[in-house]
């Protein structure tokens, strides 16, 4: 009889927040996403001690999933995080370095939770009902007559990724066709509901990153044998498919528990291929160009398909059969027996592409919203990067069609809205005095600790040791140069705010952003002449950010109530 162990007790702690230990591993937490944040950040090379797949990268939605967190507080911080970057793609290390910071600023006031957790609730109030207002100084409403505002928002997401180790020219290229892809997936005609298409990224490794292209319609790798089997076919019509999602191998499927019978003398084989040909001889009836199957296609069927002028495709996996059903208009067949002409597609054209040393078949369409974006680059770590960004900055486009609007970036929406609460709070406190019940010096002490927050993050984009400001103007970021002289004419060093919308001449007044100045009311909407004029602004998605901001005050709320962590080691 084996031995059985006593089970242990419950691992009880009260107070987490006050050990050092959680306090040192959240620090070191904040160290690696802060280092990472930005056009300059830092790269960061995971992998496990026992092997497997190497990830170098800056971008949250890789670091997250591939660090290993063990204590229940940093899950908590974590998850939450994973959870805003999986519905919105874009702002993930904002969120988490913001949450850090917030965590930390308020530990170290040493306030009741509950009126921390209050003063916390009603500062994200005003953030987020400033940001939505329509004198917002910091968010642009989308022209959708220009490209101009969506090509820079792409623009700035791709640079913000320097893993993918792309020039200035190639990020122009890259970005460029983002948003020509992401165009191609809007319909012409629409009616009430805007229904978007879907790009697919195809994979080209080892090639320039200004090879990479973008194609309306399907890109179907082949081989080089393959592309040697398909005679050149024109036709003044369309090309007709058939879409198994069947398998068209001759292979028996599972039976589960149950039996299968056969006859003495009959072969299985011989009864699965005579169906398979019975097939072939159907589609061939049918006038079929094209056979398309998600799963493998019996070499015997493949030649009689051959023989009677007809391509047939074969692994092109599940991920693609929706893209596929849509371009060609079939419906996916998932039986061997007779095959109603419903279920048929078609194609305006179909035509062979080389790129690079690939063999491609490409399918164009009648009127669809799939389009291939064709993605070189020179390595495949780069490569998985620049992947990862492609869907992101796809994603966001389609979060901004939904919400107009975008927000200034490189730190500048952060310290402008540092700048406007701490003015609001300085001139307007009586709301929150009466509805939280708290001092006017706790107020005062929690709204530098919430300001402070953003102005960190803020911060965190300088990985240089420069000098970083804000003017009592507008509240926008600025970054100077290292090693700057102590008595120095700033307009001779700064050059433009971190968003790009405004320069140096313009007779403002700087502060730096970690000394203490008199709160000021930064000047709100923006002038039209100034956001026309700028070509190359930086912007943050605005319903990723907004989200962020309410995860990263609600997740730091949540983490500054725990009272007790309850662990079980059995």
């Amino acid at each position: 009889m084996s031995r059985l162990e006593a089970k242990k007790p419950s691992f009880c702690k009260s107070e987490p927040l006050t050990s050092e230990r959680v306090r040192a591993t959240l620090c070191v937490l904040k160290g690696i996403l802060t280092s990472s944040y930005g056009p300059s950040g830092r790269l960061k090379q995971l992998h496990n001690g026992l092997g497997g797949c190497v990830c170098t990268t800056s971008q949250s939605s890789a670091l997250l999933a591939n660090l290993s967190v063990t204590h229940p507080i940093l899950k908590i911080l974590t998850t939450s995080m994973q959870n805003h970057v999986s519905c919105f793609s874009d702002c993930g290390l904002f969120t988490a370095i913001l949450c850090c910071n917030l965590i930390e600023n308020d530990q170290r006031i040493g306030l009741m939770p509950t009126t921390v957790i209050k003063v916390n609730k009603h500062l994200l109030s005003l953030c987020t009902s400033y940001l939505q207002s329509e004198f917002c100084g910091c968010r642009i409403l989308v022209d959708f007559s220009s490209t101009q505002t969506l090509l820079c928002l792409v623009r700035s997401i791709v640079t913000s990724k320097p893993a993918c180790m792309l020039t200035r020219q190639e990020i122009d290229h890259i970005s460029a066709l983002i948003l020509r892809a992401f165009l191609l997936t809007i319909p012409e005609n629409t009616k009430d509901c805007l229904l978007l298409g879907k790009s697919i990224i195809v994979p080209l490794k080892g090639q320039r990153v200004t090879d990479s292209t973008v194609l309306p319609g399907i890109l179907l790798e082949i081989s080089e044998v393959q592309l040697m089997k398909i005679l050149p076919i024109k036709k003044s019509d369309t090309f007709k498919v058939a879409l198994f999602c069947a398998s068209l191998s001759g292979d028996l499927s599972d039976t589960g528990e149950g039996t299968v019978v056969v006859s003495s003398g009959v072969s299985l084989e011989n009864a699965v291929l005579d169906q398979l040909l019975n097939l072939g001889r159907q589609l061939v009836s049918d006038h079929i160009d094209l056979v398309i199957c998600q799963k493998v296609v019996h070499p015997s069927l493949k030649q009689f398909l051959s023989m009677h002028r007809i391509i047939a495709i074969d692994r092109v996996g599940a991920a693609l059969m929706e893209p596929l059903s849509k371009v060609t208009g079939t419906q996916p067949i998932g039986s061997l027996g007779s095959i109603s002409p419903s279920s048929y597609g078609s194609v305006k054209d179909l035509c062979t592409e080389k790129f690079g040393f690939k063999h491609f078949l490409h399918l164009i369409p009648n009127e669809a919203t799939i389009c291939s974006l064709l993605l070189c680059n020179r390595n495949d770590t780069a490569w998985d990067e620049l992947k990862l960004t492609c869907q992101t900055a796809l994603h966001v486009l389609q979060l901004t069609i939904k919400e107009p609007s975008v927000l200034l970036g490189g730190g500048c929406t952060e310290t402008h809205l540092a700048a406007y609460i701490r003015h609001k709070i300085c001139n307007e406190p009586e709301s929150i005095l009466q509805d939280d019940g708290c001092t006017q010096t706790e107020l005062q002490l929690l709204t530098e600790a919430f300001c402070s927050a953003l102005e960190s993050v803020a911060g965190s984009l300088e990985h240089d040791g420069g000098e970083i400001l804000t003017d009592m103007k507008y509240g926008h970021f600025w970054s100077a140069q290292p090693e700057s002289p102590s008595v120095v004419d700033w307009p001779d060093l700064l050059s433009r705010c971190g968003c790009g919308l405004y320069t140096s001449q313009e007779e403002l007044h700087w502060s730096f952003l970690k000394s203490t100045r008199h709160p000021f009311v930064p000047q709100t909407c923006l002038p039209h002449e100034a956001v026309g004029s700028a070509n190359n602004l930086t912007l943050d998605c605005f319903t990723a950010k907004l989200s962020g901001l309410q995860v990263a005050v609600e997740t730091a709320n949540l983490i500054l109530d725990l009272s007790y962590i309850i662990e079980d080691k059995n």
